[in-house]
């Protein structure tokens, strides 16, 4: 696939899997519970998760809004009204979530492949009283969370890769951006 489909195909999977995870934030700040109580948290947060506490509803509005403001960080990538956004901005932030959420998937943060698979072979105990939950949640998280942040992650970074190695200029005459690679020229006609 030539590197200018895979900035597409990056661009805009960041933008869907934003646009899915601010959905879903913003049907639990709306009060449905759109998989909250399959969501990988100790057993007091959870409680409160689920019981809908005002500091979890306000936490559910702001993703929903960072979501929001990542799909048009993922657009701005790729799209020509893109190179109106400082390109080391835009940088900075893909390669951030594209790390982070890659960490997050594989387990560095606490959830995600490693920490599930250690609770689920019984290397690392389960909270007491917490048995069965945990495991639940930790296949929930083996099988639906951290694949859904790994793609995400990789989506940033494929992003990012392409945005560190091209630049949008406008062309002349013509009042759109247009890519012109690395060399900082316009592109061809």
């Amino acid at each position: 696939m030539p590197r200018a489909d895979r900035a597409w195909v990056g661009a805009y999977g960041a933008a869907v899997c934003a646009s899915a995870y601010g959905s879903m934030k913003l049907a639990q700040a709306l009060g449905a519970d759109a998989l909250a109580d399959k969501d990988p948290l100790p057993p007091d947060l959870r409680e409160r998760l689920l019981a809908r506490d005002p500091l979890f509803v306000t936490s559910h509005w702001v993703l929903a809004v960072a979501a929001m403001v990542g799909v048009v960080v993922a657009l701005a990538t790729v799209r020509p009204w893109g190179a109106a956004v400082p390109r080391r901005l835009l940088l900075t932030i893909t390669w951030t979530l594209g790390i982070f959420m890659i960490a997050r998937s594989i387990g560095l943060l606490g959830f995600g492949f490693v920490g599930d698979t250690l609770l689920l072979t019984g290397v690392r105990p389960p909270p007491s009283g917490h048995v069965a939950l945990a495991h639940e949640l930790a296949y929930w998280d083996l099988l639906l969370w951290s694949p859904f942040f790994l793609l995400w992650g990789v989506c940033w970074i494929t992003a990012a890769r392409w945005l560190g190695g091209h630049r949008f200029t406008r062309h002349r005459g013509r009042g759109r951006a247009r890519e012109d690679g690395r060399t900082g020229r316009a592109g061809r006609p």
